[in-house]
């Protein structure tokens, strides 16, 4: 049975720091695209950044502060937050895709984990 889990989310002050962890376990996903998406209160979840190799993507709102990055030996996805914003509150979810193309669509991803609250106070 796939499982994702989540870690690392918190309360932080708008220019801190936070790295989320997504561990799998169930399957290797070392040739799967994974992504980090989020959904804020009242909106739809939304693309934040993904990758499949040493290749990565990320939201233009993300770019340059956040970095995505995977330890294969771990199985564990992480995304590292830097120079948090009030507007980056949200509930963060990693994401699997059954694909080694990695998309911003939340829709095509085929596991998800359950969530870990970033509140980001200015």
């Amino acid at each position: 049975q796939v499982q994702l889990v989540e870690s690392g989310g918190g309360l932080v002050q708008a220019g801190g720091s936070l790295r989320l962890s997504c561990a799998a376990s169930g399957r290797t996903f070392s040739r799967n695209a994974m992504g980090w998406f989020r959904q804020a209160p009242g909106k739809e979840r939304e693309f934040v950044s993904a990758m499949i190799g040493t290749s990565t993507y990320y939201a233009d709102s993300v770019k340059g502060r956040f970095t995505i990055y995977r330890d294969n030996a771990k199985n564990t996805l992480y995304l590292q937050m830097n120079s948090l914003k009030s507007e980056d509150t949200a509930v963060y979810y990693c994401a699997v895709r059954n694909s080694i193309i990695p998309v911003s669509t939340p829709g095509e991803y085929d596991y998800w984990g359950q969530g870990t609250q970033v509140t980001v106070s200015s």
